[in-house]
């Protein structure tokens, strides 16, 4: 009963830090831009910057949850999300919104996935997969309840009331949740399991392997591609002529597709090849891209590319966090998996900070984000054979049975 509130709990955290900081910023987008009088290529800066910052802080997340330090951290996030909102309400230059950017990217890498993830393993270790796929369950669906509920706030308050009301969000529940439900952390680690003492001579051995590099290419760069789309989803929509319902509606309902997927996951993974499920599931990303691609050129009928876009994409970003977070250790290296994906950590911190950066470069008045959706389908194309091919070379070496 105690592991299934906690995970309830924290799954309601992940629901509310995902959809008002995460989702929010697509909306915030042209209004602050008007405000401001500032680019596109500016404005998705202050997004990239969140997402450095996060990825930046990560290892030093990690290292504070291994000390038993998940409540003071979480709470502390939650609290920082909080006060960065109501600054975001005041912010008058372009300097004050890369600032308050800044600040919420450090809230996320205390209060999103991967400090919760940490969370779980680390109180539930028996479990801790069912623990996470669950709390993935109502974390998919932040942009769901969160995407129209800021859309109503900012049409009915404007976006800096509404940046308040998304600030009591976390000032009267997650904080406090936080707070409450993370007490009695577990022990800390004896010195001789803490991150970096693992068999560092080994590791090296992997590092430089055709399969590590090629886990490493395909998950940095799907990073990438599903971090780079969700900043500006709403004004490539908007661009395309879709009604106003229709702008909120698709990427809202892409978080009930991911849900979807990862409950199919959840059900079924133990009934079909694991492999052949690992290479099909990437593949959804770059199809569901061409969908939208083409969307525009169906005329009247370009909803029905749209929803093929929503169910393609929808599926796969749900079940690829599941591949991604599993390919090191089915491919590379299980008894290293943790140390194998902390050195990819400041390179996934990389490519997620420039994608919105480079989609924001890539969009022209002409052409709107035509040119960014081609290097993303490029992209994930290429993350995709990188998949591929390395599953062949690790099958044939047998590299998937290390334990």
């Amino acid at each position: 009963m105690k592991k299934n509130n906690t995970v309830a709990w924290l799954s309601l955290g992940q629901l509310i830090s995902w959809g008002s900081i995460f989702y929010t910023f697509a909306l915030i987008m042209a209004p602050v831009e008007n405000e401001l009088n500032i680019s596109r290529a500016q404005s998705s800066m202050a997004f990239s910057l969140a997402l450095l910052v996060e990825g930046l802080l990560a290892y030093p997340v990690g290292r504070m949850i291994d000390r038993g330090h998940e409540r003071v951290l979480m709470a502390a996030g939650s609290l920082l999300a909080g006060v960065c909102l109501i600054l975001h309400s005041l912010v008058t230059d372009l300097f004050g919104f890369y600032a308050v950017w800044a600040g919420l990217g450090a809230a996320m890498s205390a209060v999103l996935y991967s400090p919760a993830f940490s969370v779980v393993t680390r109180r539930f270790p028996d479990n801790f997969r069912r623990a996470i796929i669950t709390m993935t369950f109502l974390g998919g669906l932040a942009s769901t309840v969160f995407l129209p509920l800021t859309a109503w706030l900012i049409s009915t308050l404007g976006w800096r009331s509404a940046m308040v009301a998304l600030a009591s969000f976390h000032f009267l529940v997650c904080t406090p949740l936080h707070a409450l439900i993370l007490k009695d952390a577990p022990k800390p680690l004896p010195k001789a399991a803490k991150i970096g003492q693992i068999a560092g001579a080994g590791l090296s051995s992997y590092v430089w392997q055709p399969p590590f590099l090629l886990i490493g290419c395909f998950v940095i760069v799907m990073m990438a591609v599903t971090a780079a789309l969700p900043a500006h989803m709403i004004s490539l929509l908007r661009e395309n002529g879709l009604s106003e319902t229709w702008v909120i509606a698709i990427p809202a309902s892409i978080g009930v597709i991911q849900v979807l997927g990862r409950l199919v996951l959840y059900f079924f993974e133990h009934h079909f090849d694991l492999h052949l499920a690992n290479r099909a599931i990437p593949m959804l990303i770059p199809l569901g891209l061409i969908f939208l691609l083409v969307a525009p050129m169906l005329g009247e009928k370009q909803s029905w590319g749209v929803i093929g876009f929503v169910i393609l994409f929808g599926l796969g970003n749900g079940m690829i966090t599941i591949v991604k977070g599993t390919a090191i250790a089915q491919y590379v290296s299980q008894k290293n998996v943790a140390s194998l994906n902390g050195v990819l950590g400041l390179p996934i911190a990389l490519a997620r900070a420039s994608a919105p950066l480079m989609l924001g470069l890539l969009w022209s008045p002409e052409l709107g984000y035509t040119n960014g959706l081609w290097m993303l389908i490029s992209l994930s194309a290429m993350g995709v054979m990188a998949l591929v091919y390395a599953q062949k070379i690790s099958i044939n070496r047998n590299c998937h049975t290390d334990v």
